[in-house]
This record gives structure tokens, sequence and C-alpha cells, in this order.
């Protein structure tokens, strides 16, 4: 008898060469309905997985991500024999569950479109119906080319696999596809399915290669769970910033200027000054010191840094090295540029801590398909900072950048939305990263331990790391479940060693300092995007690009709408008076649309007692007649508790 270690410590026996879905039978019919896949020695596995020795054994649902991950992949074979029964020419690439999904790229001659998905959902609920059984078989690679003859996509995927690999497939019924799964157990598994939208998507995500038909979709255990899915997708189109950002006149984007170079607009690029000031003010108290440095540099510096070996195919270099006496590139990162300040002069242990910021410029030359409103952009503004320090200083100021990144997040609302990613080097791909084995082994156990010791709850990114060091980065997700890195805070001694950068020790002997990258809000344009989309564009009043409209109810009241305007840009506040002929209720409606915080409405009885009507924006509504000191002091101490 097998010892089946389950989840929680409770121990189980089962007889020799049973199958995974055979002990889940045995615990629970109704897990085992729910069943998805299972994890085995802590490898994910198909529920039809033999089990031949004492393991430990997690049974996943559609509520475990792995569960979800088999669940929508099954889903996309549904819809890839779907498509292949509509259109029996097409063309079969890659089929993967993503974080809020699956998709299908498809090679199709015909066009397809929106119009199309329909037809194709109607095909999937048959396959469903018809509850065929996913059967893994395995084929030498011979043999695998020989069955995927008819398919070109596949065989590229064969041929580019080690000799001796075991290639494994999956058949439903007359479907079968190249896959290494895992799967459930039969297409009748799913229950409520939507197919979302047809996109473009390249082969390999290479440009020159021929450009397919991708097919998104999503799939749920219960229609309830997929209507309030659907529901949260209609709310994120409303949210989406790349669509709320234009309606609220907050950027713009030229296509004469180019793809991802927006052009911040007046009340946008009043956000992120609010934002520059607040951080670097808040830097200042805690002993940063701010920098300015170019914007571009020779070759000659990112030849020292590393970036021109491991990073250049990411930046807009000028000039030709075969022609040009001098090739400059526009700066990717400040790192190297603020090293330069360290180097301005000798330093002793007793200058350590130095802590240099700058509101940086930065130029990436991100590929066209990547790009997205403002979440990723070609240039971008970041918060960007460099310490340099003695080991011994390490830990606490590695907990410095944490509690300034958290009370920024905080600040802004964030902080819930975050998660924290671990981001390590891959040993199997050495040539992405500068340094030796030693040390990263150093570098990435001085950050766990720092990381274990201040209790981040974090997962591990392997081949995330920056070619020169580990990094703890703050991620977060978009209105669409997109995850981007928001902040990072980096550990390197590596550069600090190729720059020559030393500090003479107490006991006078020469060492390198430990440098500490670091963000502090990210990228700025990102964290607007974010913003937009947490607030649906109703900021906080102290972000509000507009944070206060006067509305006289009719001319009469105009000269002491404009006297209150003056009065309220005098204390501060950010204040428009709307002095149109236009009916109040109209007047009213357009500042709620444009999400301005507070309304000040002046009748003739305001005209006359020197008092405002007050409204706020949103369900808050009527907050009653109150002097304009009265009011100037309730939003003033808004703004100065940046409360939200």
């Amino acid at each position: 008898m097998l010892k089946l270690t389950l989840k929680g410590g409770d121990v189980r026996e089962a007889a020799e060469n049973s199958t995974v879905d055979s002990v889940c039978r045995d615990i629970s019919m109704g897990l085992y309905r729910a069943a998805c896949a299972a994890r085995v020695n802590g490898e994910v596995a198909d529920l039809r997985t033999v089990l031949t020795e004492d393991s430990t054994l997690d049974i996943l649902t559609f509520d475990d991500l792995d569960g979800k991950k088999a669940y929508w992949h099954t889903t996309s074979h549904i819809m890839a024999q779907a498509v292949k029964r509509l259109y029996p020419a097409v063309k079969l690439t890659i089929g993967p569950s993503i974080d809020n999904g699956f998709y299908y790229d498809f090679d199709l001659d015909d066009s397809l479109t929106l119009e199309d998905l329909p037809k194709i959902e109607a095909e999937m609920k048959k396959i469903i119906k018809e509850a065929l059984p996913l059967e893994r078989f395995t084929l030498p690679k011979a043999e695998a080319l020989e069955l995927m003859k008819d398919e070109p996509y596949k065989c590229e995927l064969i041929e580019a696999l080690p000799e001796g690999e075991e290639i494994s497939f999956y058949k439903q019924g007359d479907f079968v596809d190249l896959c290494a799964g895992p799967h459930l157990p039969d297409t009748g598994r799913v229950k409520a399915v939507k197919l979302l939208s047809v996109t473009g998507a390249y082969w390999r995500g290479d440009s020159k290669n021929k450009m397919l038909k991708r097919i998104y979709g999503v799939a749920f255990p219960k229609a309830s769970e997929l209507e309030a899915h659907l529901q949260q997708l209609e709310e994120a189109k409303k949210r989406d910033h790349n669509k709320l950002g234009r309606e609220l006149v907050l950027f713009t984007t030229s296509d004469v200027i180019g793809q991802g170079l927006p052009i911040m607009l007046p009340k946008g690029a009043r956000i992120i000054q609010l934002l520059q000031r607040f951080v670097e003010d808040e830097e200042q108290k805690r002993g940063w010191l701010l920098t300015k440095t170019p914007f571009m540099a020779k070759s000659d510096l990112y030849k020292i840094s590393g970036h021109w070996d491991h990073y250049q195919d990411g930046m807009f270099v000028l000039g030709d090295e075969e022609k040009d006496k001098e090739v400059f590139a526009l700066r990717p990162m400040t790192c190297p540029f603020q090293y330069q300040a360290y180097l301005n002069r000798a330093r002793s242990y007793r200058d350590l801590p130095l802590r240099y910021n700058e509101t940086s410029t930065l130029f990436r030359n991100e590929a066209s398909g990547e790009m997205h409103g403002l979440i990723r952009v070609r240039q971008f503004t970041i918060s960007e900072g460099h310490l340099m320090c003695r080991p011994d200083q390490l830990e606490d100021e590695f907990k410095g950048c944490l509690e300034l990144a958290i009370y920024m997040l905080k600040t802004l609302g964030l902080y819930e939305d975050v998660s924290y990613r671990f981001s390590q080097w891959d040993p199997d791909n050495r040539e992405k990263y500068i340094g030796t084995e030693e040390q990263w082994d150093e570098a990435q156990g001085v950050m766990q331990r720092i990381l274990d010791h201040l209790e981040i709850p974090y997962v591990i990114g392997v081949g995330e790391a920056a070619f020169y060091g580990p990094k703890l980065d703050i991620q977060i997700k978009n209105v669409h479940g997109k995850e981007d890195t928001l902040i990072t805070i980096q550990i390197d001694q590596m550069l600090a060693e190729k720059f020559g950068m030393e500090y003479t020790d107490a006991d006078g002997s020469k060492k390198t300092p430990y440098i500490i990258h670091r963000t502090s809000i990210g990228c700025y344009e990102r964290t607007l995007a974010l913003l937009i989309e947490k607030y649906a564009g109703a900021f906080p009043l102290w972000l509000a690009p507009e944070q206060v409209r006067v509305m006289p109810i009719s001319e009469r009241q105009a000269d002491t709408a404009t006297a209150v305007t003056e009065q309220l840009k005098a204390a501060g506040l950010r204040a428009e008076a709307d002095l149109r002929n236009e009916k109040i209720g109209y007047k009213i409606r357009e500042a709620q649309m444009q999400k301005v915080p507070y309304m000040l409405i002046i009748g003739d009885k305001e005209a006359e007692s020197g008092t405002v009507s007050v409204r706020r924006r949103g369900e808050a509504g009527d907050q009653g007649s109150m002097s304009v000191e009265e009011f100037l002091q309730k939003a003033l101490v808004e703004v100065a508790t940046k409360a939200r």
C-alpha cells in the first residue's frame, strides 16, 4: 500500500498503481466532481496520473490557480477542435491558459471576426456535450513529426525539442494536439464558456513572422460565475485608463510623434507634477540627495555597466560604431550616471550610506506589440534612486527603501492591490547575466535573509532578475488582470566593482560598497494609469487636477463667483469658475462627468449672505450651505491629510 500525504497533513493509504482520480473518488465524490488537476510531490499533474510511490498529494479545484489553468487549457483545446471542425484548412499553433482565461492562435486564410465567435462557441458546446475523454500519449520524435506532418507550426515546435525527449500529445475524439498538459479528464467537465475577442498576433511574437488570428476566451464551472466575470469585464472597460484618460483629457497620442510616446495634457501633467513634488519632498525628509544627470551618454559608459552587451536591443542608439568616432545612446536607466556622482571624490566608511535620488526620464525601445497606453511606453519618468552602503547597513537601508515604497502605496491607495516577487537569476541562462555563480548565490542569499526577516510574503521568479543582481518586484495588475512591475528594490555589488567604486573602511582597507537600486513610486506614467483605473478617474482631492468648480446660477452672481474662485486659488486650491450662461443642472452634470471633487453653487441667497452651497461628487451629493472660510478649512485639511 502507498502512503499519500494530503493537504493539511492527513495521511491516506492507496493501492500501488492507483490513479489520482480513483483516490479522489475514495475521498469524496463531491471533491472528485470539482477536481481539475493534482499536485503530486510538488508537480502539477493530470487526475489520470498513476501513483507508484509514497507521495504528497494535493487535489486542485477551480479555486486553485493551477486548477484554473488546467480548466482553461482544456477549454482552449475544445476551441481548437471546434475551429478545426468549422475550418478544416486551419493550421494550429499554440493555445495556453493565461492569468484570466485562455487563447489559441490560428493560421487561417479566411478572415475571422467577432461575428464568427458565436458559431465557434456553438460548436464548442457540442464538443462539451459529447464529453470526450482527453487521453495522453507519447511518441518518439520521428513518429511525432509524422503525426503532425500537416501542421507546420507543430512540426517547428517538435524540431526544437532535444533528441530523446518525451513528446506528449492529448487526444479528444478525432482531435489531437501536441501538449504537455495537464488537462481535465473529459470535455464534459467544462460548463460555461464565452469567447471574448479576436486579435492579430505574430507567430512566436516576432513581427518578421506571419500574422495569426488569436481568439481569447474564458470558462467557468458555473454560469453564474461566468456572468459575474463578464460584468467585471464590462466594468474594466469603463475604467480602462486608455479610454478614460482620453475622455477626461489627461493625455493623448499622435501618429506623427510615434507609438509609446504619450503627450501629457494639462490635467495629466498636473497630476504627475503633484506626484513628483510629493515624492521628492518625502525622499528629502528621509535623507535622499537629489541629482540631475544627462539623458544620454557615450557607449563607453554603457560598456562599463554591461548595458551595451546585455541591454542594447532595448536602447535607442544614436550613431554607428563602425562609422562614427563617438556613439551615444539615450539612457534606459540612471544607475551608471549616478555612480559618477559617487566617484566624484574619494569616499570613507563615514560617508555611507549615501542616498542619491532623481526624477529620471528614461528611454526604452519596447516592441510595438508590447506597448499599451501609459502602462508600457518608450519614454517615461521614474522615481529612481541608488544607495551605496556598507554590508552592516544593508538590511536597515533595504528596509528603509521598502518602508518608503509601502508609504507611497498606502498614500495612493494601491497598497492592498500589490504582491511581491523575489526575482532571481536563471543559472541555466548564464549569458543573460554578469558575475559568477558565487556572487549570485551571495547576493540572493543576502536578499532572501532580509525578505524572510522582514516577513515579506513573496513568490520566486526565476529568470526575472536584472542582469546585475536579484530584486524585489512589487507587482500590480491593471483592470484587465495584466500584471506589471510597479516598484523595484534591487541589491547589487557587481556594478560597484565594475565601476571601481570603493570606500576606505575603519581599518584603512579599501572596500566595495553594496548598492541598492530602488524606485519609490515607480514609473509616473504607469502609476497615473493605475490611479485612473483605481479611482475610475475620480481622484482624491489632493491629486485632482481641478479640485473645485464654482458655478453661479445666473449672470447676476458672476462677479461673486469670480471673487470666490480667486479666494480659493489664493488659498492654494485648484479652482475654476463656470460662468457660462447655461442652466445650473447642466453645469453640475458636466462637472460630475469630469469628476470634479467639489462644486460650489452661488445663487442670490448665497451672494447676499456670503456663503456657498457645497456639492460633493458622487453619492455624497449636497453638503449644505457654508461660508467660503468654512469650506476652505474643510478642503485644506482633506488635501493636507491626503484623504481618500
